[in-house]
Formats: structure tokens, C-alpha cells, sequence
């Protein structure tokens, strides 16, 4: 997802120099708090992406913007901590993604701004109450985790045509992964497939559930989570070791760690977008005033090596329509 390809631009470059003029003469730039939910090699290409949008609309982190990072390596308890950190450092605004890292800042403070530049949920889990008013002060991007199942499913099909059993993989902890697991079961008995849910809540579950498998599902769709995608490697690698064919809904879970398709939009693309969010908070906008966005394109991404690993041919009508295609 580009950010022209979003239903609305949010404001331009102007007055960013005054406004940061203002702020260094007052003695302390404006500091944003980064929030990272994965571990730190998954958030980085993300972040970078932030910081250089965050560039071209004239804030330069160390010049008139100070950008606090911090990990909390899919933990939820590391994330509340992370949240409550950064209300005692006051900072200007505050920058997550997902869902649940979005309510544990969101439960830190009622007055920073907080900008989710991933959400799966943002309704259901109660980050806004709803996509036109948000209103309180959480707003950001939109991701329609839940809508977009029945999508992956039916792709997943026109790969297996034999598809009958199909295994979720889902952290139950996290709300809106909780929810995208009921849209997946829901997509699947629509289509007439058997769900199976294997339900994790941390690291040294992934092998519990994916292991005992043993050819008994088709493919496995993962729901995506921090913890997921901080794991994503390993789940991929136990996957084929099972001969199971993975859906996933971001990019770089399979071009970067194995999976083997993916559907959603283009997540760096989102960071960089959410940077338009924080320019226009940092110059008096209110998050309660910013509707949340939702993608207008989503990407299809397939890697020709983990399918060749599998001894799946990918249809040639598949790969047509395929934005990426990895070889």
C-alpha cells in the first residue's frame, strides 16, 4: 500500500519549520515515543520508513524531533511497561502497531496522542469507537484483518484445489488476533472446510501446536500478531518441515522469512503513512478529529522456493496475478 493509494492524504509540509522554530526556542524539541510490539530486526525496515517520511515533512530526529525507540519483543506486560515510560517522560506523541500494544497505551494515558500504525481490530478491540470518530486520542491505520480472511482462504484454495483441513494458528491472548481467528473459522465453514485452532499465548507454544500436526491439515493460515511475527522463521521453518503450506498477510513473512503466500497491504507503506498522522499532531491536530484509515490495495506475494520445497505448482493464472513473485 502507497500512501497515494490511502482514501485521503493527510496535510503537507507547511508550517512544520515554524512550528519546530517555536519548539527550539522554548528550549526541547517535540519527542515521539516509539513504541516497537516485534522484536527489533522485524520493527527496523518499519521504523526506518517512518523516519525518513517523518524527514520529508521536515522533522529530523536529532535536529527538531527526538524519537524515544523501544522494543517490547511481543511481550504484553513489556508494553504496558514501555507505555507508562513514556508518560513520565511526557513525551508529544506516542507510536505503536497492533492492537494490543495500542490499548496498553491507550490504558497508560487519555491525553498523549497515539497514533496505531497497524490495526487489526480497531472497533472490536475498543482502540476507537469508530473508524469515522474516533474519538478519544488514539487514531491510525486500519489493516481489516477480519474482512480480508475469507480472501486468504480463497486463495489458499486456488493453490491446494484439494484444501479440507485447515489449521489457524492465533495468539488467544491478543484480542484482535482472537478475532481474526473467528473470521478465518467463520471463512472456513463458508467454504465448506474443517478448522482446526491452535490457540498460542507465547514462544514454546509455537512447536506444541504445529508439531502434533503431522500431516493432519492441509495448510495452516497465521493470524497475525506480534508474536507471530517475531517468531515468523520459526513457524515457516516448522510449517515445511510439516509440508504445510502457510498463509500469511504481511510481505516480509514470506519474502524475507519463508512463508509461502501473503495478502495485505504493504506495511512499510503504512509506517510511512503514519508518519503523516504524527506531522499533523505535532502541529495542534486532535487524534479524536483524524479518521482512521484503511487501505485501498492489497498486495499478493508468493515465494516459488518454499512452494518448490513443498511440491506445490503454483497456477499459472495465480501468478499473473501476483504483485511479487519470489524466485
Amino acid at each position: 500500500m502507497r500512501r497515494r493509494e490511502f482514501i485521503a492524504l493527510l496535510g503537507s509540509a507547511t508550517a512544520v519549520w515554524p512550528f519546530a522554530a517555536r519548539t527550539e526556542q522554548a528550549g526541547k524539541p517535540p519527542t515521539i515515543g516509539y513504541l516497537g510490539p516485534n522484536v527489533e530486526s522485524v520493527d527496523r525496515p518499519r521504523v526506518t520508513a517512518f523516519a525518513r517520511r517523518l524527514g520529508e515533512l521536515g522533522w529530523v530526529e536529532g535536529r527538531n524531533v527526538v524519537i524515544e525507540h523501544r522494543a517490547a519483543n511481543a511481550l504484553a506486560e513489556r508494553a504496558g511497561q514501555i507505555a507508562s515510560e513514556f508518560v513520565r517522560l511526557k513525551v508529544n506523541v506516542i507510536l505503536t502497531s497492533g492492537d494490543a500494544q495500542g490499548l496498553a497505551a491507550k490504558q497508560a494515558t487519555t491525553t498523549i496522542p497515539i497514533v496505531v500504525a497497524i490495526m487489526g481490530e480497531p472497533v472490536g478491540t475498543g482502540l476507537v469507537a469508530s473508524l469515522a470518530r474516533p474519538g478519544g486520542n488514539v487514531t491510525g491505520l486500519s489493516i481489516l484483518q477480519a474482512e480480508t480472511a475469507g480472501k486468504r482462504l480463497e486463495l489458499l484454495r486456488d493453490i491446494i484445489p484439494g484444501l479440507r483441513q485447515l489449521a489457524i494458528l492465533a495468539n488467544v491472548a491478543n484480542r484482535g488476533a482472537a478475532l481474526e481467528l473467528e473470521a478465518a473459522e467463520a471463512a472456513a465453514h463458508s467454504l465448506s472446510l474443517n478448522a482446526l485452532r491452535l490457540e498460542i499465548r507465547g514462544s514454546e507454544d509455537i512447536p506444541l501446536a504445529i508439531k502434533p500436526l503431522n500431516g493432519s491439515a492441509d495448510a495452516l493460515y497465521v493470524c497475525v500478531d506480534p508474536l507471530v511475527n517475531s517468531n515468523r522463521v520459526r513457524i515457516n521453518a516448522l510449517a515445511l518441515e510439516g509440508r504445510l503450506p502457510t498463509m500469511h498477510s504481511f510481505r516480509d513473512n514470506v519474502a524475507e522469512a519463508g512463508g509461502l503466500i501473503s495478502y495485505g497491504p504493504d506495511i512499510v507503506g503504512m509506517y510511512q503513512h503514519a508518519a503523516d498522522l504524527v506531522d499533523k499532531l505535532l502541529r495542534g491536530a486532535k487524534p479524536a478529529d483524524i479518521p482512521v484509515e484503511q487501505p485501498t490495495k492489497f498486495d499478493l506475494v508468493i515465494n516459488l522456493k518454499t512452494a518448490k520445497a513443498l511440491g506445490l505448482t503454483i497456477p499459472e493464472t495465480l501468478l499473473t496475478r501476483a504483485d511479487e513473485v519470489i524466485e
